[in-house]
């Protein structure tokens, strides 16, 4: 079964990701090894390997996903979304901080970020409720239900900002926006429930401000000053603006893969949020435009596999992953662009992080899972020439 499962997998979600997958393997290489070597002693290969074991871990946990039908995904997402919950609960006051962030978890030397995981955990568990209340939401809904969805979309991403997260917090957010718009929800309480939303927010945000003199620090209010980053290169701009010399400088045919000149002290950690910089100036605007162009077909196909999804869970997995995938290309590289401001989010495929790969490679497992379902529903042979 599990062989054929492998072999029913969408082929163009499949080999795009190989493709992207390796690609972003083989930048973290020489993106990151000047800072392996020089800034941390660390072995030259350091980042790529760790990067590998992560995507084999991921792509282990992927193959057990396929096997499992998302009928019984309701228990499993339910229990899993209570443990990140309690465990981002618990970071909240005893998590490391990186980077400004007060989400990391410290395992045998090794750091994990829990919201990461959180955004598969809520895309299913959102999506299963959907399905398995569609008829209650489509008439007459309960408050209690309607509360429990907010809850589920919600509060996570509260605490991950109270955690400095802005960037992760955006995501959920827009996640679970686009999820609850297209949801079976009668529209009359759509519109309460974001009316609720926004007063809530409101009457949260007063009374952080009232309580400490401010609702964002100083670090996240300056971020949102990202015009002409290069005017501003002493005083926060530097990163960004160091970014668009090492796109300028790539030109159209770039310098060649591991002679980039910003990886040297000038992006810092140019393996992470950064790295398409990295990218563009070694490979040039020709070659790096094409991760541009594999990642709209990939989006593409996760918009037509929704559509075609035959269970209402199916369609909102896949919708919801593709949103997710999306708002990590949006908000990395328009900060990196200089068109929204800067946080720190990795680029799906290229950046390093353990814990995005894993998170992403089992977001797109879930998708395929829900592509096999459709080939095997009764309009399997009829959906499998539309989606080809």
């Amino acid at each position: 079964m599990a062989l054929k499962n492998i072999k029913k997998m969408d082929k163009t979600v499949l080999f795009l990701s190989i493709i992207l997958l390796i690609w972003g393997l083989l930048s973290i290489v020489s993106a990151s090894s000047r800072v392996a070597v020089l800034d941390y002693n660390l072995p030259v290969y350091y980042y790529f390997v760790k990067q590998l074991i992560m995507a084999l871990v991921g792509l282990f946990t992927g193959l057990v996903i396929i096997n499992i039908p998302t009928k019984n995904y309701f228990n499993i997402s339910r229990v899993s979304f209570y443990i990140i919950l309690v465990l981002l609960l618990f970071l909240s006051f005893t998590g490391d901080s990186t980077r400004g962030a007060q989400n990391w978890l410290n395992i045998f030397g090794s750091t994990f970020q829990p919201s990461e995981f959180a955004k598969p955990i809520i895309i299913v568990y959102l999506a299963l409720l959907f399905d398995k209340f569609k008829t209650s939401l489509e008439e007459n809904p309960k408050i209690e239900l309607l509360a429990y969805i907010m809850f589920v979309g919600c509060f996570i991403p509260v605490i991950v900002f109270f955690q400095k997260d802005f960037g992760t917090m955006t995501i959920i957010l827009s996640i679970f926006l686009v999820l609850f718009i297209g949801s079976p929800i009668k529209k009359i309480y759509k519109l309460r429930l974001f009316l609720t939303i926004i007063i809530l927010a409101f009457l949260v945000a007063s009374i952080i401000y009232f309580r400490q003199g401010y609702v964002l620090s100083k670090a996240q209010v300056s971020r949102f000053d990202f015009y002409n980053p290069c005017s501003k290169y002493e005083t926060g701009g530097y990163q960004i603006c160091n970014g668009f010399i090492a796109i300028n400088d790539g030109g159209l045919f770039g310098l060649g893969l591991g002679n980039s000149k910003q990886k040297y002290s000038y992006i810092p950690e140019p393996h992470t949020d950064s790295i398409f910089a990295i990218i563009a100036e070694e490979n040039g605007f020709i070659r790096s435009s094409f991760i541009f162009f594999f990642y709209v077909i990939l989006l593409f196909r996760l918009i037509v596999i929704s559509s075609r999804a035959v269970s209402l869970r199916g369609k909102y997995i896949a919708l919801g992953v593709s949103v997710y995938i999306f708002m990590h290309i949006f908000i990395n590289l328009g900060g990196l662009f200089g068109i929204i401001p800067l946080t720190g989010v990795p680029l799906p495929f290229f950046s390093s992080g353990g814990s995005f790969v894993i998170s992403l490679i089992i977001s797109l497992a879930l998708v395929q899972r829900v592509y096999i379902e459709i080939l095997q529903s009764k309009w399997g042979l009829v959906w499998k020439k539309v989606l080809l």
